[in-house]
């Protein structure tokens, strides 16, 4: 346990932080565990819907520093991808 006061509202600070990312990593993996399953199901007007949702989170998570900028880049382009295969095979 730290004795100093700045290193005590560090950690009070840090706490707070990581349930904050916690949360913030939990509600974006379930975006993209939505995506796969729309995608796998092959409903398009799903797949659109969830897809805007991810890609929304994909770049603010990045943005505030909880995953890395080209992490969600990577994701973004294999997700779309995998939506443009999708839909060309559908039409």
């Amino acid at each position: 346990m730290p004795n100093i006061a700045s290193a005590k509202k560090r950690m009070r600070q840090n706490e707070v932080l990581r349930l904050r990312n916690r949360s913030r990593r939990s509600r974006l993996r379930s975006s993209l565990r939505q995506l796969d399953e729309a995608i796998a199901s092959g409903d398009i007007d799903t797949v659109g819907a969830c897809w805007k949702e991810a890609q929304s989170l994909l770049d603010r998570t990045a943005q505030s520093g909880v995953i890395h900028p080209k992490l969600a880049a990577r994701k973004k382009a294999r997700l779309s991808r995998r939506i443009q295969q999708l839909t060309s095979t559908s039409n």
